[in-house]
């Protein structure tokens, strides 16, 4: 089909502003006086973004494995 790769590159950027729309908070921070609260319930917005960005990062290897069995 000639419209995967096209599904897969607007997943894909779906996929890049999903992470990056993340909170930041992770990594190294807590060393240099960051939040250190790395183990809290997300809500609202933020579990609908991570479930989100699930979503479209199972659908993007889909799409991907599909373009390779149909190509």
């Amino acid at each position: 089909m000639r419209y995967l790769p096209f599904a897969q590159i607007i997943v894909s950027v779906l996929l890049v502003a999903a992470i990056l729309l993340q909170r930041q908070g992770t990594g190294l921070s807590g060393v240099f006086g960051g939040e250190g609260n790395a183990y809290r319930t997300k809500r609202g917005f933020e579990k609908m973004l991570f479930i989100g960005t699930i979503i479209l990062a199972v659908l993007f290897v889909a799409l991907g494995i599909a373009n390779v069995v149909i190509h």
